[in-house]
């Protein structure tokens, strides 16, 4: 008997040939492996690419620098080793030494223009190995190539320490002024020996112009005795004394604006222009810096010092670039370094055991983690506040 199939006829004896969907169920069964077969094979050529970006990013980090810099530990000063210099034996204990923290960051800013210098008792005025000596910070906050502020970074101190040693009569003003005039002088003749150009091949300065005249750096200095703590600055950068809660400021940024500044360029015959704020000749939005050839005599090198007797009181010392000081105040910045301090001494409460000792002596040696978890804070502060710029941050424990 015939019949109907998909609308043509079938007969009885007839040979049937094989059903159609069950022949599309296979086809589409045969496209279906095909298609997670090169699934697959692009999930693994993903997999191995990802594999080698990442092993990639592991050697370029390895052979990167961290933008967080932390503090050296304590135990460590007595053997800190610096390039070119042999390591010192020395009867002095941990606590003659300031514990410091620090944190330089690129920030928002394209290239990281700013350094940093720490030299524990570098420089003494006698022989006897059993005084501490002075101790040197630095924050140089570079603009238009980070040349002259690594310059700064390598030589300022040893500069320093010259002119404390010829200085027989401690007379801090002339001994930083002058250490400020020969860094100065000698950023401008490295550049006029070099024809104008730096000497480090990644210096980015030389695509830009064949002279290296419009590059500076601002230079905030301390230098920390037993007795006094000196500060010299040129530039906009800042030093802040947190004493007994209160912030008091040891430097003035040198601004185009400031009166006795305004006076002292229109005198020397330049004009202030305010093209994003004040700027000397509309360029350089700060009156004193190291170098800036182009610039002078409206731009200076000379440094503004002062000094500061040590008292019981005092909590810390805060020296940073412009990238914090122009979205935190003195006050916030040493309410929240003097914070990180105060809690570093409050020891936990640990279980009564035998061996709590060790576990309470530990909470005596953390100020100086407390001085990197201030400055790490400061930093990060200053970038949630949407700072613009390099950001470098050194906090000193000064408490005795």
């Amino acid at each position: 008997m015939a019949g109907m199939c998909c609308g043509i006829n079938v007969g009885e004896n007839e040979p049937t040939s094989p059903v159609e969907p069950a022949s599309r169920t296979a086809r589409r069964r045969r496209m279906e492996l095909r298609q997670i077969k090169f699934i697959t094979d692009i999930a693994d050529t993903t997999r191995f690419k990802r594999r080698k970006i990442e092993d990639q990013d592991e050697q370029q980090q390895q052979q990167k620098p961290s933008l967080i810099l932390p503090a050296t530990q304590c135990e460590n000063f007595l053997t800190l080793k610096f390039p070119g210099e042999k390591p010192k034996e020395s009867t002095l204990h941990d606590d003659d030494f300031p514990k410091f923290g620090y944190t330089s960051v690129c920030g928002r800013r394209r290239d990281m223009e700013d350094a940093v210098t720490i030299r524990p008792s570098f420089c003494k005025k006698d022989d006897s190995k059993n005084q501490p000596g002075f101790h040197f910070y630095g924050v140089y906050d570079g603009h238009g190539c980070s040349h002259v502020a690594k310059r700064c970074k390598e030589r300022m101190h040893a500069i320093v320490k010259e002119e404390i040693e010829k200085n027989d009569d401690d007379d801090w003003t002339q001994a930083l002024s002058q250490s400020f005039t020969r860094m100065d002088r000698e950023v401008g003749d490295r550049a006029k020996n070099n024809g104008g150009a730096s000497t480090s091949t990644s210096c980015r300065c030389e695509l830009q112009t064949p002279q290296c005249d419009a590059v500076g750096s601002t230079a905030v200095v301390s230098v920390v005795t037993p007795e006094k703590i000196v500060v010299s600055n040129c530039g906009d950068s800042r030093a802040v004394l947190c004493r007994k809660g209160v912030a008091i400021p040891l430097s003035n940024d040198h601004k185009p604006d400031r009166p006795d500044e305004l006076t002292r360029i229109e005198e020397a015959g330049g004009r202030v222009i305010y093209w994003d704020g004040a700027r000397v000749l509309g360029m350089l939005a700060m009156s004193r810096a190291i170098g800036d050839n182009y610039l002078k005599p409206y731009v200076i090198p000379d440094p503004e010092v002062t000094v500061t007797d040590r008292t019981s009181d005092d909590e810390c010392l805060i020296l940073a670039s412009d990238g914090l000081w122009d979205v935190v105040s003195n006050e916030t910045a040493a309410a929240v370094a003097r914070m990180c301090l105060i809690n570093a001494e409050k020891p936990a409460s640990p279980p009564r055991s035998p061996g709590n000792e060790a576990v309470v002596a530990a909470t005596k040696d953390s100020s100086d983690k407390a001085c990197s978890d201030a400055s790490i804070l400061l930093t990060k502060l200053a970038l949630a506040r949407q700072s613009a710029d390099n950001v470098s941050v050194v906090v000193v424990d000064l408490r005795k």
